[in-house]
């Protein structure tokens, strides 16, 4: 006779949706669910009943992996932060190819999703998730600072290469940009902005420093 797995677990610790379909990536499945959930109903409808649903689990699972809900909201922010990471890692890579402001055209709608925009707004609507992550990442404003970083980072490598001017002020240029990006990539409603427009404003910040 089959075992009886309490709470959606079977014996080998496999979660499982209620029809008995194991998840492999409970944590990944969670994630993605919460991302949808964002995007439809925004921070006021995010909470642990509307991702398990979303994501077509039992509510234990969520629990079983995660402390709290805070916890797990952390454990994604942090994940897209990751993400960051690498995608900064490849930005810098492209320091002294293709030009400058194509470079950075290119990046930002791959940095600007509507999921990256619906997690910062989460960000600022949740106090103690800010907090949470300040203390994890040491972040003012976690996923804004180290995507604003990443453009820093780029930028003193083209200024290393001497592609933008020796006395270029990075500290300055790299808030700038993401700063209109972000506004010009949170007034549109689920679409991209037109390339041109992202293109505008790139050259807008950095023609005066490029060379």
């Amino acid at each position: 006779m089959r075992p009886a797995f309490a709470h959606g677990e079977d014996a080998e610790g496999t979660d499982r949706v209620p029809t008995g379909v194991a998840i492999r990536d409970p944590r990944g499945q969670l994630f993605d669910a919460a991302e949808r959930v964002l995007l439809r109903d925004g921070p006021g409808g995010l909470t642990s009943r509307a991702v398990t649903a979303e994501a077509g689990v039992a509510k234990g699972v969520l629990h079983r992996h995660f402390a709290d809900f805070d916890a797990f909201l952390v454990d994604l922010t942090l994940a897209r932060i990751a993400r960051i990471t690498g995608q900064a890692a490849g930005l810098r890579a492209a320091a002294g190819t293709g030009t400058v402001a194509g470079n950075l055209a290119a990046v930002l709608p791959e940095l600007l999703t509507p999921e990256y925009l619906a997690l910062i707004r989460l960000v600022i609507a949740r106090d103690e998730l800010r907090a949470r992550l300040r203390a994890a990442t040491g972040s003012r404003i976690p996923l804004l600072t180290e995507s604003t970083a990443m453009i820093g980072g780029y930028l003193t490598a083209e200024r290393e290469l001497g592609r933008i001017a020796g006395d270029a002020d990075v500290g300055t240029l790299a808030p700038t940009l993401m700063g209109a990006a972000h506004l010009l990539f949170s007034d549109v409603d689920g679409t991209e902005p037109d390339a041109r427009a992202v293109g505008r404003i790139v050259t807008a910040v950095i023609a005066p420093v490029t060379r």
